[in-house]
C-alpha cells in the first residue's frame, strides 16, 4: 500500500528523496532542522501582510546516520533519541536552533511559477532568501513526563497576534483536526492544563464552560459577538480600535487558483531531481539511497506495481530509475523471488 499510494500521488516524490537518503535517519534530534511546510502570514494591524515559510536550523549542523547505523542503534537502544536529548540538557549543553523566515509579497504569489500553498514544493532560496528572526533554545527537561509531555496538545491553530493562517488547504484542515483530537484525548478544557496554557494573558470569552473548567470562566462577560454591554477586549488593537480580520481580499484570488489536478508536469519533479544531484556531491550517498529504497521496494509482491515505482523514479532521473530497478530485481533474484 505504501508504494501504491506514492505511485498514485507522485507529487510526494521530493519527500521520498529525503526519507530514503541519510537525511531520513538523523544522528540525534539535536542535529536536525525543522521546516513549517505550510505557508503562513505575518500580518500588521492595518491588514497588510506577507506570506512566509519558517525554517529552524540547528546550530550544531545536520548530522545523519547510515541505514546500518540506524538499524543497529534502534536495536541496542530504542530510546536513543530521547536519551541523547535528555542527557544533553541535563549537563547544560542546551541545543539551539536559529529561526529564519522566507518572505513573499502577495503580488509575487499571484505570478510565481507554482502554487505557493503546495506543500510538495519548497521556495528556492535564490528567490526568497532566509531572514533570521530569532533563536529557539531547549533548556529544561520535563519534570513529569505525563503532565508535561503526554498531556501536551500542539496545533497549528495556536497562533499569537501577528501570525495568521494562509489559504493553504492542508493547514486549514489541520487547524480543525488537531484541536478536535486534543479535545477527544484530553477533554474540552485541555488548553487550561499548565503544559498547554498560554503564558501571556488571553481574552476569549467565546471559549468557556465545559467539563473540568477550573478558571474564573470570564465571570459575567458576554459570550457573543457585538455586545454593547461590555466591549470585548480581544477584538481591539493597541490603539483601542477594532482589529482587522486576518482574512483579506487576497483569499479570493486563492480560491480561484487552488484546484486539484491529476496531471503532472516535469516541473513537479524538478526539486526531487535537484536533491538527487545534491546527494551526488556526497561520496557514496547516492549508492546508499539506492540500497535503502531497493530494500524497501523488494517487499512489493506485484511486479506490475514495482514497474510503476521504477517509472516514478525515472521521472526524477532516468539513471536513478534504471539503477533502482537493477538493484531491486537483483536482490529479489538472490532471494529466489521474482
Amino acid at each position: 500500500m505504501f508504494w501504491d499510494f506514492h505511485v498514485g500521488n507522485p507529487e510526494g516524490i521530493h519527500e521520498l528523496m529525503h526519507l530514503f537518503s541519510d537525511r531520513g535517519t538523523p544522528a540525534s534530534l539535536r542535529h536536525i532542522n525543522a521546516y513549517s511546510g505550510h505557508t503562513y502570514k505575518f500580518t500588521k494591524e492595518d491588514g497588510s501582510f506577507k506570506y512566509i515559510k519558517i525554517h529552524i536550523k540547528s546550530q550544531l549542523g545536520v548530522k545523519n546516520m547510515t541505514n546500518d547505523d540506524a538499524v543497529r542503534t534502534a536495536g541496542e537502544n530504542p530510546d536513543f533519541y530521547m536519551q541523547d536529548m535528555y542527557e544533553a540538557i541535563e549537563r547544560g549543553d542546551y541545543p539551539v536552533w536559529n529561526v529564519y523566515v522566507q518572505v513573499m509579497d502577495p503580488k509575487e504569489a499571484e505570478t510565481y511559477k507554482w502554487n505557493i500553498f503546495d506543500m510538495t514544493k519548497v521556495w528556492p532560496h535564490k528567490d526568497f532568501p532566509l531572514r533570521e528572526i530569532g533563536k529557539l533554545t531547549l533548556n529544561r527537561n520535563p519534570r513529569n513526563f505525563f503532565t508535561d509531555i503526554e498531556q501536551a496538545a500542539f496545533s497549528p491553530s495556536n497562533m499569537v497576534p501577528g501570525i495568521a493562517p494562509s489559504a493553504d488547504p492542508m493547514l486549514q484542515a489541520r487547524m480543525f483536526a488537531y484541536p478536535d483530537a486534543a479535545r477527544y484525548r484530553l477533554g474540552t478544557n485541555y488548553q487550561m492544563l499548565p503544559t498547554n496554557a498560554a503564558k501571556a494573558p488571553v481574552y476569549c470569552p467565546f471559549q468557556r464552560d465545559g467539563f473540568m473548567n477550573f478558571s474564573e470562566n470570564y465571570g459575567d462577560d458576554p459570550n457573543y459577538v457585538g455586545s454593547s454591554l461590555k466591549p470585548t477586549v480581544f477584538a481591539m488593537n493597541s490603539s483601542g480600535k477594532p482589529k482587522t480580520s486576518t482574512i483579506t481580499e487576497h483569499e479570493k484570488w486563492v480560491g480561484e487558483v487552488s484546484t486539484f489536478t491529476s496531471t503532472f508536469q516535469p516541473q513537479d519533479f524538478e526539486q526531487a531531481t535537484g536533491l538527487w544531484k545534491v546527494l551526488g556531491r556526497e561520496p557514496g550517498h547516492q549508492d546508499r539511497y539506492i540500497d535503502n529504497v531497493s530494500g524497501h521496494i523488494k517487499g512489493v509482491t506485484s511486479k506490475q506495481l514495482r514497474e510503476k515505482v521504477y517509472n516514478l523514479y525515472s521521472s526524477v532521473d532516468a539513471a536513478l530509475g534504471r539503477r533502482v530497478k537493477e538493484v531491486t530485481e537483483a536482490k529479489l533474484s538472490k532471494e529466489g523471488r521474482k
